[in-house]
Parts: structure tokens; sequence; C-alpha cells
């Protein structure tokens, strides 16, 4: 019997062992060959000179770097306050590798001056 259920227990967090990611990198995303078109987070910074909104206002394109790759992010809707260049940021949505784009449903902007999410920070400081 405990066989069995360390088997099921083992089995299932191998199942789930590459989606227990808080989030990806721009890098994570350039190298890892099983990102699927799943919904997923990717967090990073906003690149410098990036953002460029469309004609009728609606959706926006930027850029997201961990100082080593970049993808590029397409979203339709209202941006938080505190989106801006040079920023960090976690977007949700899903990634299409073939055309290097994010499409985001949602995005997440940094809370303060202070705050940047541990993760991101780390990803950054070991680029």
């Amino acid at each position: 019997m405990l066989t069995s259920i360390t088997l099921a227990v083992f089995f299932v967090l191998k199942a789930l062992e590459d989606k227990i990611v808080f989030f990806y990198t721009p890098t994570n995303l350039s190298e890892d060959s099983k990102v699927t078109e799943d919904f997923i987070r990717v967090g990073g910074l906003v690149l410098e000179d990036s953002i460029k909104y469309s004609s009728d206002g609606l959706s926006v394109t930027f850029t997201i770097t961990d100082n080593e790759n970049m993808i590029n992010v397409i979203y339709s809707g209202i941006l938080p306050d505190l989106f801006r260049e040079k920023q960090g940021v976690v977007v949700e949505g899903k990634f299409k590798k073939s055309k290097n784009m994010f499409n985001a449903k949602t995005v997440l902007a940094k809370h303060d001056e202070n705050y940047m999410p541990p993760e991101v920070k780390k990803a950054l400081k070991k680029k």
C-alpha cells in the first residue's frame, strides 16, 4: 500500500515538474524546446524605447528582457499605472516561439519603487 502511494506521488510530481515554475524568463523561453503554447507567465524588464501603441490606442507592443534575451509582447487592454520602461513586469498569456511573440492576457507591473518579484530580481542578477 505504501509503495503504491509513493509511486503515485512520484509520478504526479514528475508530470508537474516542468509546470511548477512561477514564471519563465526570456532566456528560459529561448532555450527550452519543451515550452508549449500553454498559458504561462514570463518575467523581465521592459526594454527602453520598445513601447509602441497602436494607432487606435487599443493595443500595445513592447519588449521584455532579462539582459540576455528578449521577447516581444502584444497586449490589448489597460496597462497598470506603474507600467513603464526599465521596470519589472510579469506577463501572463501564450508564447508563439516561431514568431518570438508573446500574446499577453494580463500585465502585472511592480508594486512600488522597492519591489520587484524575487524571481525576476534573482534571474537578472545571474545575468
